[in-house]
């Protein structure tokens, strides 16, 4: 998995352990995401799915894009598409994911990057592997996440931030045993490079066999974690989790994850996206690509992409 690392997590910045006034977050729910296609036929597992939007939110929904071997013209994408009402983070953990819109932007993004887009007011995009990637097959590893845009944001312009896995801020648990990677928002005073309409926190950690992650984390957030792959347990109370399965916590100032001493050999560590946010607490309208307040302005962004308001797909 060649998201960003070092040679020598002890060389990081470590985190605090938590104090005696702290409270660890209990585990409300684990779900099994189950597996589907997406855009032109590649491989996803929702990562959310059974899990009540009322507790997901400042987020809507989390695709794990693979992890797939795809053989030579094999690789796929999604065609032309549109956007309105919220942000779309794209996570590339391994492979190549190219973008074009109908603004003019494009750009890649491999191996630890992310790339941030607010959608607004609306915006069409293509994703695709580039074409060598398509001729020769390899492996692809992903997450998008869809990041809700509070009301007063929902109509702003769009814009994008390419986020190169070497700007991620990098921290280890206080004995070393795990990596944080913080992409977004605030660990402990760690801060990642995206910025955020809604304040969130977006985190990958790698833990050892056998470690166990004590993460500080804002109570004014709620908190999910995702396993990408290995297994462990979550939660004080040391509930089995395994590759595939979402977390729920409750409320407090700290996410427990452990992972098994015994690890598959494919996966020899454990990899788990943490993520919370300030919950917006506005109505909710989502209907396909547009996320919007109410059902009148879905409505309405299905006649703005169809009058062309969105823009054009370059020749």
């Amino acid at each position: 998995m060649p998201a960003i690392t070092v040679d020598d997590v002890t060389t990081l910045p470590r985190l605090r352990t938590p104090g005696l006034g702290d409270q660890p977050r209990p585990v409300w729910q684990v779900s099994t995401a189950p597996s589907g296609y997406e855009g032109e036929g590649f491989p996803v597992r929702r990562a959310f799915a059974g899990i009540d939007l009322a507790r997901l939110d400042p987020f809507i929904m989390m695709d794990q894009m693979g992890e797939v071997e795809y053989a030579p013209g094999e690789p796929k994408g999604t065609p032309w598409h549109p956007h309105r009402g919220f942000e779309t983070v794209t996570y590339i953990i391994d492979g190549v994911f190219d973008h074009r819109d109908s603004h003019g932007g494009g750009g890649s993004i491999t191996n630890g990057d992310t790339q941030w887009m607010t959608a607004g007011s609306g915006i069409l995009h293509i994703e695709t592997p580039p074409e060598w990637l398509v001729q020769n097959g390899g492996l692809f590893h992903g997450l998008q996440l869809w990041v809700n845009l509070p009301r007063d944001a929902k109509l702003t312009d769009p814009r994008y931030q390419d986020l190169r896995s070497g700007e991620v801020a990098l921290v280890s648990s206080p004995d070393g045993g795990a990596l944080v990677r913080v992409i977004a928002g605030d660990v402990d005073g760690h801060a990642g490079p995206g910025s955020t309409y809604t304040p969130m926190t977006l985190v990958h950690a790698t833990i050892e066999p056998g470690a166990r992650l004590e993460l500080p984390w804002n109570p004014e957030f709620n908190a999910l974690g995702y396993v990408l792959n290995g297994h462990g347990s979550v939660g004080s109370e040391g509930r089995p989790v395994h590759t595939g399965q979402a977390t729920l916590f409750g409320g407090g100032d700290y996410v427990t994850v452990a992972a098994d001493r015994a690890q598959e050999g494919r996966s020899p560590k454990l990899d788990i996206v943490l993520l919370g946010g300030r919950p917006i607490r506005e109505p909710l309208a989502w209907a396909g690509p547009f996320v919007m307040n109410s059902k009148a302005e879905v409505l309405q962004a299905y006649e703005d992409f169809q009058k062309g308001c969105f823009g054009h797909i370059p020749v």
